[in-house]
């Protein structure tokens, strides 16, 4: 997931990849107006986490965009919820307590949490499972009115579904520093064990839609960033790629590139 955020800042958000921790595999190559050529890089991929010195203490962010002139200006924070749903409400604690931390040295920094849940698919009924007490027949022996199934969300989850959304509401360095600007709970779905594709899962938003939490982030970014600040801006914005780029062939996204318009130079 790390991963896939920080590359989906690259090619949908504009970012540079050498601001980003973990490092995207991409290189860029400047041709002006604020547009580049994008180019795949597997060498140039790097791991490890970005570290933002907090009011009360230093946080290891899972992803983190950096400017030389400034300093962290966006992170995400990626979160599983792999245990009991009960401990939902320490997580809402945890977020409060972070969002503090960081707005506090940084009242700018565009902040994002991504809270993944794993809710598996029951396994089929000729394989004989363990008699261990895993996460996945925890969730199994739960009644159908405990569990999110479809619409239906469980209490537990709609209790923590509407703690985020109060706290998604930052839209301005002055405002509450306890708040992000934007959170998303999602569900991560593996299949059966049993069958083939047990390496595959899909990532369903139990609230809200991915697309919308990096929209915000993008929103707020550039507000903050570029907007107001206009003797920075060159060095700030946010990228164009050009269209012919070799690094936006090589996959299917599920979002789109972040390529100008025909015509559109501004």
């Amino acid at each position: 997931m790390h991963w896939y955020v920080a590359c989906r800042l690259v090619v949908e958000g504009g970012f540079a990849p050498d601001d980003i921790r973990p490092r995207p595999p991409f290189a860029l190559e400047e041709i002006g107006d604020g547009e580049a050529i994008l180019h795949f890089d597997p060498e140039l991929g790097g791991s490890g986490e970005g570290i933002v010195l907090g009011a009360l203490k230093a946080k290891h962010m899972d992803v983190l965009v950096t400017s030389e002139r400034i300093g962290p200006v966006l992170a995400v924070s990626c979160k599983g919820v792999t245990g009991a749903l009960r401990n939902l409400g320490n997580r809402l604690e945890e977020i409060i307590g972070e969002n503090t931390n960081l707005h506090m040295t940084y009242p700018a920094l565009v902040l994002a949490h991504l809270i993944l849940v794993r809710m598996d698919k029951p396994p089929s009924s000729h394989v004989r499972r363990p008699l261990a007490r895993d996460i996945r027949q925890a969730w199994l022996d739960l009644p159908d009115e405990e569990k999110c199934i479809g619409e239906r969300l469980a209490p537990a989850i709609r209790r923590f579904v509407m703690g985020l959304e109060d706290l998604s509401q930052r839209r301005a360095v002055f405002d509450q520093p306890a708040r992000c600007e934007a959170a998303l709970l999602a569900r991560i779905e593996n299949g059966d064990p049993a069958s083939q594709a047990s390496s595959s899962c899909s990532l369903d938003p139990v609230a809200g839609r991915l697309d919308d939490l990096f929209a915000s982030l993008y929103q707020a970014y550039d507000e903050r960033f570029t907007l107001r600040s206009p003797e920075l801006a060159r060095v700030l914005r946010r990228r164009h790629w050009c269209a012919h780029s070799p690094g936006l062939r090589l996959f299917g996204l599920d979002y789109r590139a972040r390529v100008r318009p025909e015509g559109d130079r501004s």
